[in-house]
C-alpha cells in the first residue's frame, strides 16, 4: 500500500519495527519447539488459533451472503501460498537449519519477486535489478555454503536450507498475488476480513497437509506449558500483531521505506538465537548479510516494493 506523502515518524517506525522482531521470534520458537511437535502440526495449530482469535473481529467474512465467496478461488490460493505453504516449509526447515539461517535466505525474498515478476507477470527488469539480484543470490550462497564456496562444490547442504528456498519463492508468489488487481469488494480495505478470508481457506490446505503429516507416521504432539505457550506466541504475534503494525507502518512510511525494515529480521533472529539457542553468529553470516542487504539496496526501485515474512 502506498501513500502521497510519506513520512517517517518514530511512531512509524516503532511500527515498522515490531514484526521483523516477531518475525525473528516465530523463527526462534519454532526451532525451540521442533522436538515437541511436528511442522506441519504447528503450522495447523497455530493458525487454527489465530483464527479464533479474529473471528470476533472478522468472522463475518465467512456468511454465506459474503462478497468473498465469488472469489474464494483467489482467496484458496492466497491462503494455500501464505498460510499453507510458507509457514510449513519454514517450520519444516527448522528442523534441520538455524533461526539465523532461516531468516538470512528469506531475506532473499525481494530476488526471488524480482524473478517471479518477469517470468509470469511481464515485469521488465533492469541492468540494476540485475546486479542486486546477482549480490543476494551470492548473500544466499554464502550462507548455505556455510562460509565455504568448497561446500557449495560438494552440494553439502542443510535439507532446511532447500526447504526455506521454497518457502520464500511461495511467498514471493504470494506477495505479487497481493499487487494484482483485487476483487471489487470493501475486503481487502480491512485488514481483519482480509486476514480472515485467507486464513479460513488457508486452513483447509494446512489441515490437508497436516492430515498427510500423521498419516505417513511423521506427526507428533508433546503437550504441556511450554508448547502451549508456544503457540500463543506464534498465533498471536507473528500471525496477527506483526501483520496489523506492518499495515499501519507501510501507510505511514511508504512501502519503498519500510521494504528495508522487513531485512532487520536476520539481526533479530541472530541475537535471539545467541541468547535464547546458544547459535552464536558466524563471520559469514555478517558477510552474508551485508550481500543481502546490499542487492536490496542496489535492486531496489523508486517505487520500491514492501515485503512481508511470517
Amino acid at each position: 500500500m502506498s501513500v502521497a506523502h510519506p513520512h517517517l515518524s518514530l511512531p512509524s517506525a516503532l511500527l515498522l519495527t515490531l514484526p521483523p522482531l516477531l518475525w525473528a521470534g516465530n523463527a526462534v520458537v519454532g526451532r525451540l519447539v521442533h522436538e515437541l511437535i511436528s511442522p506441519m502440526t504447528l503450522n495447523f495449530l497455530r493458525w487454527a488459533l489465530a483464527f479464533v482469535l479474529l473471528f470476533p473481529l472478522a468472522g463475518s467474512v465467512l456468511r454465506r451472503a459474503s462478497p468473498m465467496w465469488p472469489h474464494w478461488k483467489r482467496y484458496a490460493l492466497l491462503g494455500l501460498l501464505g498460510v499453507g505453504c510458507y509457514n510449513s516449509l519454514q517450520y519444516l526447515a527448522l528442523q534441520t537449519s538455524t533461526p539465523i539461517n532461516v531468516t538470512l535466505v528469506a531475506s532473499s525474498t525481494p530476488v526471488f519477486m524480482l524473478m517471479i515478476g518477469a517470468v509470469f507477470f511481464k515485469q521488465s527488469i533492469r541492468k540494476r535489478q540485475i546486479a542486486g539480484a546477482l549480490l543476494s543470490i551470492a548473500g544466499v550462497l554464502w550462507v548455505l555454503g556455510r562460509g565455504d564456496w568448497q561446500t557449495l562444490l560438494q552440494v553439502h547442504w542443510v535439507l532446511g536450507d532447500v526447504y526455506v528456498l521454497m518457502a520464500t519463492a511461495s511467498w514471493a508468489w504470494y506477495s505479487w498475488l497481493l499487487a494484482q488487481p483485487s476483487d471489487p469488494t470493501h475486503i481487502r480495505s480491512n485488514w481483519a476480513l482480509f486476514l480472515m478470508a485467507q486464513m479460513a481457506l488457508g486452513l483447509a490446505w494446512s489441515g490437508a497437509f497436516t492430515g498427510l503429516e500423521w498419516l505417513s507416521g511423521a506427526g507428533y504432539v508433546q503437550w504441556g506449558w511450554p508448547l502451549a505457550a508456544a503457540l500463543c506466541y506464534v498465533a498471536l504475534g507473528p500471525a496477527l500483531l506483526a501483520y496489523r503494525c506492518w499495515g499501519l507502518g507501510v501507510q505511514q512510511a511508504g512501502p519503498s521505506v519500510a521494504g528495508f525494515f522487513a531485512n532487520l529480521t536476520p539481526l533479530f533472529a541472530a541475537v535471539m538465537s545467541s541468547v535464547v539457542l546458544g547459535d552464536s553468529p558466524q563471520s559469514y553470516h555478517a558477510w552474508a548479510f551485508a550481500l543481502i542487504v546490499g542487492g536490496i539496496v542496489v535492486s531496489s526501485s523508486r517505487r520500491g516494493r514492501s515485503n512481508q515474512a511470517g
